[in-house]
């Protein structure tokens, strides 16, 4: 697994995140930029450490950023938001944070706690909540195990910080947060769950930055030997290309905080052969006609074929030329007490969950090959 992050592990992450971030998360190559600001400014590197190092007794904290992946490319982060949420928590708490946890390894949300350690003198935990990236606060792990959703923080660009002292449940967290954000500007620093390292290590999902970084990984080697990436992250991750083709049609709006939509995409020989993916913030249903191919808590991941850069639902266009990847979701999220919460039924379909076979981290190849 990963020890640590540097100036050369930074590409690799960001497509590693991007792709899991099934389309959402927050825009990669800003983030990135961002990241290697920081690891410029405090010349070192971003400590990485695994889920068993964190004493029982220690306080750890999951971040990230919450609105709309559309938001993130138009409003740039001032790069302080979670450090001033995190500080303001401390304050609340009268205690130190020990680790900070990734909330989400999808998107932009992988690379922000990075950069949040870095400011803060502090590890990340090699894991996070959700395995990829999911729109809704309530739809993680932490949750789903029984830890605490208060307190939690909301930090803006303009230095605004709420700090939520009780909430009654992680959906009430989702629906006031999501409130907020939308007054913040769409966009704004979370900090959430507050925990101990026992809760942590009960609920975390390991090794998904060392899952990332080992996927990046993957599509550079397959660039420079000029070879489609598709087939290899599919194989790496237990999945499959499940279409290629070519935007035809995407149908996007921002709606209560969230970009939702669908696009299509068309087989490159057969037009009328056409893959339809819902979307909401991350893609959650692909189906083509009647026949349902792939379902959320399932990775539903868009890609570029040539080179195998991951399309963001901010970046979906008319003319791009796409695979598009279904992974198997961690085990962590398809038992009985994760679907009602992260399943097709908790937006709205009615479709069943037909898992795809095996776990997107059953490969001891992710962790043999990482950087020590």
């Amino acid at each position: 697994m990963l020890k640590q992050v540097t100036l050369n592990d930074t590409l690799a992450i960001a497509i590693g995140a991007g792709i899991l971030g099934t389309g959402g998360g927050g825009n990669t190559y800003i983030g990135r930029i961002r990241l290697e600001n920081a690891l410029r400014e405090h010349n070192k590197s971003v400590e990485i450490i695994s889920a068993d190092e964190v004493a029982d007794d220690a306080l750890v904290c999951a971040v990230g950023m919450m609105g709309a992946p559309t938001v993130s490319i138009e409003k740039l982060p001032t790069g302080n938001e979670i450090l001033n949420g995190i500080r303001a928590l401390e304050g609340h708490l009268r205690q130190k944070m020990d680790a900070i946890i990734i909330g989400e390894i999808g998107g932009a949300n992988a690379l922000g706690p990075l950069i949040a350690g870095l400011q803060c003198g502090l590890p990340v935990v090699d894991g996070d909540g959700m395995g990829r990236a999911f729109p809704e606060l309530q739809m993680d792990t932490f949750n789903i195990g029984g830890v605490s959703a208060d307190p939690f923080v909301l930090a803006d660009a303009h230095g605004n910080v709420t700090i939520f002292e009780r909430i009654g449940s992680a959906l009430q967290a989702e629906e006031f947060g999501r409130s907020l954000t939308i007054e913040m500007g769409g966009s704004a620093a979370l900090i959430m769950p507050v925990m101990t390292g026992k809760e942590m290590k009960a609920n975390i999902i390991r090794n998904t930055l060392s899952l990332a970084k080992a996927i990046g990984d993957k599509v550079i080697d397959c660039r420079k030997h000029n070879i489609p990436p598709a087939e290899s992250v599919a194989e790496l991750c237990n999945g499959e290309v499940m279409f290629t083709g070519k935007i035809i049609d995407v149908e996007r709006r921002t709606e209560q905080g969230f970009s939702k939509g669908k696009l299509t995409v068309s087989d490159f020989v057969d037009f009328d052969n056409q893959l339809i993916i819902d979307f909401q913030n991350e893609n959650l249903i692909a189906r083509v006609g009647e026949t349902v191919l792939c379902t959320v808590p399932d990775l539903i991941c868009i890609i570029g074929i040539e080179d195998g850069e991951p399309i963001g639902t901010e970046s979906l266009r008319y003319g791009l030329r796409v695979a598009v990847l279904a992974l198997p979701a961690p085990i962590e999220l398809k038992t009985s007490e994760a679907l009602p919460v992260l399943g097709p039924s908790a937006f709205g379909y009615h479709y069943q969950f037909n898992p795809l076979a095996g776990n997107l981290l059953d490969n001891s190849e992710l962790m043999n090959n990482q950087t020590e």
